[in-house]
This record gives structure tokens, C-alpha cells and sequence, in this order.
């Protein structure tokens, strides 16, 4: 399987903040949700990837440097970021008209239908949109032109769930059209990751935590309930991080079959991808 975007220790910083070493990738047909707290490095990386922000390490695109190639694979690439270029005083009729002239592929027919489904005015100014209203235009605009690769940052945010669901529904349709194509998703709204996202890779404090098939995760990781006894018999080796409550300890394993045979505890729950990052991000080690 070949990969649209690899990226090999891209390292970054600024005062107080540091990217360090993140590498990943993005293979053909998949959907990869990147996870982390605000702050966590997130918007940086995709920043990297997309030349925004001069990062050190390597980033390929379709198997070409992303820098050197920058011109050539523009027109494959499709972004939705927070500060997206769309000016308040466009219409969505003169995004139109300025798309056509940046992009070979732009498709006029395929974005008039985006508009519809997504109920955007054609003739109002962007000024006078909702947030949500907004960000459906910046997502029919990264769509419109057919790109092989979507980078979005948030793209779900502050919309309700109906609007996400539909959302999600173009994304998933986008991947099985074209078995070529790819999606990097950063979002805070990890349940959505859940229900289409092939890969999870988790950035905290701008380091790697993991990049893990999204089904692997959820199958293999768990939160054991038990007793302080039970948990003083635990193996420092077979959970990651724990949090103590009134009466029981909960303790985040990656491995809950070990956990079963091994000790014996039979009360593990199945987790959410939130409830993974949070056991990483404020959990406790002995």
C-alpha cells in the first residue's frame, strides 16, 4: 500500500513549545485522525505538512518532497483549516468564480450541488454566515475540485451533530470513490473518529504518544475496574496509566486479554478513543 503523505521526524519550535520527531503516515484509501489536547502540536504538524510552517525533518507527498514539489501536487491537495483564506466579503458564487481560475480540476457542477446539500446561500455574503455555515463552505470548497488528499483541522467543530453526520457521510463517500485517496482529520471530537477513521495517531506535548489502526485499539485497550488489592498486583509492564477513586482503582491497559488471563480480573470496560487519551494525558503512574 502506498502512502499520500510521510512524514520522518518533522521537528519544530517556538518559545515554549516544542514539535519533536513526529513521524507518521497516511496510506491510500484511508482515513487517519489526529488526536491531542489544545496545544498539543496538531495544528503545527498539518502546518508542516502543508509548507505553512518551516518544520525540519521530511515530509513527502504522493512520493515527492512536499517543498520542492509544492506547485505540483497543490492541485491534488484539498485544506480546511481554522484561518482559512475565504474573505467575509465573498459570496459563495464568487468563491466559484476565483476556484476555477486556482484549480485545473475544479469541478463548478460537483460545488453547486455541495452548496445545495449543505442549504448555503449562492448570493450571500460570507460576513452574514453562521460558524457552522462557514465551515461547510471552506469543506464543499476543499471537496469541489476532486483532490487526492484532504487535510482538515477541525472541520466539525461547532457544528451539531446532524451537520457532523452529514459531514462524515461525504468524507466516507470521498475515500470509496477513489481507493487512491486519503484524509488526514485533526479534531477534538474523537467520537467521530470512531465511526470512520482507519489510523489514530495521538500527539501530546508535542511528542508521538501512538499511531495505531483505529480497530486495534478499541479491540486490544480497555479500563480494568478493581480493588487496591488487585490492582498492587498488577505488573507495572501491563498497564499505562491508572487513576485512583473512592472506592476502586481504574487502570488503562493495552492489552485487556493479558490482563484476563494473567490476573484473572474479569471487570474491564470497553473504552472510548476520549477516554484513552485522557487516561494518557491525566493519568497516573506509580
Amino acid at each position: 500500500m502506498e502512502n499520500n503523505i510521510e512524514l520522518k521526524n518533522v521537528s519544530k519550535s517556538y518559545k515554549g513549545f516544542t514539535l519533536k520527531n513526529i513521524s507518521f503516515n497516511v496510506p491510500q484509501g484511508s482515513i487517519v485522525g489526529l488526536i491531542g489536547e489544545n496545544g498539543a502540536g496538531k495544528t503545527t504538524t498539518i502546518k508542516s505538512i502543508l509548507n505553512i510552517t518551516n518544520a525540519e525533518g521530511s515530509v513527502t507527498i504522493f512520493g515527492k518532497d512536499s517543498e520542492k514539489a509544492e506547485k505540483e501536487i497543490k492541485n491534488d491537495i484539498g485544506v480546511v483549516l481554522d484561518d482559512s483564506f475565504l474573505s467575509d466579503y465573498l459570496t459563495a458564487k464568487h468563491v466559484n468564480s476565483i476556484m476555477k481560475d486556482v484549480y485545473k480540476t475544479w469541478n463548478e457542477g460537483k460545488y453547486i450541488n455541495l452548496l445545495k446539500q449543505f442549504d448555503l446561500p449562492k448570493d450571500k455574503l460570507i460576513k452574514d454566515f453562521s460558524s457552522g455555515m462557514k465551515m461547510k463552505l471552506k469543506i464543499a470548497t476543499a471537496i469541489a475540485h476532486n483532490p487526492k488528499l484532504l487535510i482538515l483541522d477541525e472541520p466539525t467543530s461547532g457544528l451539531d451533530p446532524v451537520v457532523r453526520n452529514e459531514i462524515l457521510d461525504i468524507f466516507r463517500k470521498y475515500i470509496e470513490e477513489d481507493e487512491t485517496r486519503s484524509i488526514l482529520l485533526s479534531t477534538h471530537i474523537t467520537s467521530d473518529l470512531e465511526h470512520i477513521s482507519d489510523y489514530i495517531v495521538f500527539i501530546e506535548k508535542g511528542k508521538m504518544v501512538f499511531d495505531l489502526p483505529t480497530n486495534e485499539l478499541l479491540e486490544n485497550y480497555g479500563i480494568i475496574k478493581c480493588s487496591k488489592e488487585d490492582f498492587s498486583r498488577l505488573d507495572e509492564k501491563d498497564y499505562i496509566k491508572y487513576k485512583k477513586e473512592k472506592y476502586q482503582y481504574e487502570v488503562l491497559t493495552s492489552n485487556k486479554d493479558t490482563i484476563r488471563r494473567k490476573y484473572n480480573i474479569t471487570t474491564i470496560d470497553k473504552p472510548s478513543i476520549e477516554d484513552i487519551m485522557l487516561f494518557y494525558i491525566k493519568g497516573e503512574r506509580l
